[in-house]
C-alpha cells in the first residue's frame, strides 16, 4: 500500500450575512463532487500565508486578506488508487478585499459558492471541512494503515510541531542543537517533524518529552513559519531541497522538572534547559526561537 503525505492551507471566509464559501471538487480531483473549503496544496518553498492567498484567487476569483489562524489539523484519506494520504492543513480566517466570485477552470474544483449555514450540512463535505464547520460527519475507519513514512526524494517538504514554552515562574524552555545537524550550538524550541498519522498536538507532546522530559498543555496558537532551504545537504552530503513547515503553539507547563533530553543518542537536540527572559535574550538563538520570542515579548 502505498503511502503519500502533503501539507496544505484553506480558508474560512463568510460574508456578512454569515454565509461561508465553498469549491466543489472537479473530475480531476480525488473526490469529484464533494465540497470543500477553498485552498490547497503548499507549493515546494511557499510560505503558507501566500498558499491560501494564491489558491483563492485560483479556485474564486476573489482576493483574500488573512485575519487569523483558525486551526491546524491532520487526517488520513485513502485516495481512489487504494493508497493512504496523510494532509497536514492550516486552517485560516479570511476576508475578501476584491475581485469578483467565479469558477475555476481547468482545475480540481469547479464550483464556487455562497452557502447558508442550513444548506451547508446538505451538501457532500470533505471530512476536515465538515469538521471546521461544525457539521457531523461519517468517520468510517481506513482499515489497515501503513506504518512508516513515504519515500524521500530529492525534494523534501517536512511539516513540524514546535513549543513556546513557559512555567509558572515566566521562564522559557529552549533545547540546544546538537553538533552535525543544521544549527548546531544554537538554542531552539522544543519540538520537531510529525510522524504520519500523527497530529500535530500529539507530535508536539511526544517531542516536548524526548527532548526535555517535560509535559505541557497547548493553551494557544503562537504562529505559523517556514524555512526553505534548496541547497541543504542531506545523510552522506548528499543535496536536498529541503522545505519545513512549523506550527509554532504556546505552551505551558504546569509543573515542570528539571530540563533533560530522554531522546536516544544520536539525536539532534544536545541539551534542554529553562532561562528566563532576561537569559534568553542573550543566547545565541535558531530563528524560530528569536521570532516567537520576539512575538510575544
Amino acid at each position: 500500500m502505498k503511502i503519500l503525505r502533503r501539507a496544505a492551507a484553506y480558508g474560512v471566509c463568510r460574508s456578512a450575512t454569515g454565509d461561508v464559501l465553498l469549491t466543489r471538487g472537479s473530475d480531476a480531483s480525488a473526490f469529484p463532487g464533494v465540497w470543500s473549503l477553498p485552498g490547497g496544496g503548499i507549493d515546494q518553498g511557499e510560505h503558507p500565508d501566500d498558499t491560501v492567498v494564491r489558491e483563492f484567487t485560483e479556485e474564486t476569483g476573489l482576493a483574500v486578506r488573512i485575519t487569523g489562524v483558525r486551526t491546524v489539523l491532520a487526517d488520513l484519506a485513502r485516495l481512489p488508487d487504494g493508497s493512504v494520504e496523510h494532509t497536514d492543513r492550516i486552517i485560516y480566517d479570511v476576508e475578501v478585499t476584491g475581485g469578483t466570485l467565479r469558477h475555476e477552470a481547468d482545475g480540481t474544483s469547479d464550483l464556487a459558492e455562497w452557502i447558508t449555514s442550513t444548506e451547508v450540512a446538505a451538501r457532500p463535505l470533505l471530512p476536515f471541512t465538515a469538521g471546521v464547520l461544525g457539521v457531523t460527519f461519517d468517520t468510517a475507519g481506513l482499515g489497515d494503515v501503513p506504518a512508516g513514512e513515504p519515500e524521500r526524494t530529492g525534494r523534501v517538504q517536512r511539516f513540524g510541531a514546535y513549543a513556546l514554552a513557559t512555567d509558572p515562574a515566566g521562564r522559557i524552555l529552549l533545547t540546544r542543537i546538537a553538533e552535525g545537524f543544521p544549527g548546531a550550538g544554537l538554542w531552539h524550541l522544543a519540538g520537531g517533524g510529525t510522524d504520519f498519522g500523527e497530529t500535530p498536538e500529539q507530535a508536539l507532546a511526544r517531542e516536548l518529552y524526548e527532548e526535555t522530559s517535560q509535559k505541557g498543555r497547548i493553551i494557544g496558537l503562537a504562529g505559523i513559519s517556514h524555512r526553505y532551504d534548496p541547497a541543504a545537504l542531506g545523510p552522506e552530503g548528499v543535496p536536498l531541497d529541503w522545505h519545513v513547515i512549523r506550527v509554532v503553539y504556546q505552551v505551558s507547563v504546569d509543573e515542570p522538572v528539571a530540563a533533560a533530553v530522554t531522546e536516544a543518542a544520536g539525536g539532534s537536540t544536545a541539551e534542554a534547559a529553562w532561562f528566563t527572559r532576561e537569559q534568553a535574550r542573550n543566547l545565541p538563538l535558531t530563528e524560530l526561537a528569536r521570532d516567537a520570542l520576539v512575538r510575544t515579548g
